[in-house]
């Protein structure tokens, strides 16, 4: 006979407990706890105006369009640049194609969160997570795109993917252990990347190579590089900036004796 045991609710957490107990417990738990409260750090170049135009749009935006139908518009939008890129193998003139998906990506992707907010129909943890898998799926499209198209050798669109996943995890855990929700990195946020984005794409249609240090490459071969050095002094320069922060914030019992001791004898002398 087999025989079940159920642990003490000392030797395990109050969630564990609950779990087994009375999965229903549970998910009331999960529902009454409050998502943390979070500070959005938006310093772009664009920040200012985009917010205005944002704001503009979610007052006439028709009440039948809800946030959750710009979250699909944007994820829609993205995939719909992806395949645009790689279209452009066979047909530069493709290239047109997705910058209009890039400028209604910009669209659902800005829009949604602003019209939420707008219509007091807040849902933080449903938007945060739902928002950030879209965008991971939405770069997972793109950077596929852009590895078929052509204009872009493979490893460097899997190198700016893994970059941009890098940063997007360095942001989210950054959001937990911080309270603090990173938008732009050095200026530089999405919407800014998306206008690089379009006008590299007029720029292919022109000169799809370029003269550097006396060789030729391919235009998005030599950008993707700067961009995915860039990315990646981004994620080194803001973790080592976070840990430092953290360190210094969460000291063992003994290094903050010691602090305190340290204290006390310059106030004595």
């Amino acid at each position: 006979m087999a025989i079940r045991f159920l642990a003490s609710p000392a030797s395990q957490t109050m969630t564990e407990f609950c779990e087994q107990v009375n999965p229903r417990v549970l998910l009331e738990m999960r529902r009454a706890r409050p998502f943390p409260e979070m500070q959005r750090v938006q310093e772009s170049w664009v920040a200012a105006h985009e917010k205005r135009a944002l704001l503009w749009l979610a007052a006439r935006t028709p009440r039948w369009i809800g946030p959750d139908h710009l979250t699909g518009l944007g994820l829609a939008a993205q995939l719909g640049a992806g395949a645009c890129y790689m279209l452009a193998a066979w047909n530069r003139y493709a290239l047109l194609g997705a910058i209009f998906c890039l400028a209604l990506n910009w669209l659902g992707d800005s829009l949604d969160g602003t019209l939420a907010r707008a219509r007091q129909q807040l849902r933080p943890r449903y938007g945060f997570y739902v928002d950030h898998m879209v965008d991971s799926f939405g770069a997972l499209a793109l950077m596929g795109g852009l590895a078929l198209s052509g204009y872009m050798h493979p490893s460097i669109a899997i190198g700016l993917l893994v970059a941009f996943l890098m940063l997007s995890i360095q942001s989210y855990l950054a959001t937990y252990a911080l309270g603090e929700f990173r938008l732009s990195f050095w200026r530089f946020g999405p919407t800014e990347l998306r206008i690089l984005l379009a006008v590299g794409n007029l720029a292919l249609l022109w000169k799809p190579q370029v003269h550097f240090l006396g060789g030729y490459y391919k235009l998005f071969d030599l950008g993707g590089t700067i961009g995915l050095a860039g990315m990646a002094l981004m994620v080194l320069f803001f973790t080592a900036q976070n840990t430092v922060r953290l360190y210094r914030e969460e000291k063992i019992s003994g290094e903050k004796i010691g602090d305190a001791k340290i204290a006390e004898k310059s106030i004595a002398r």
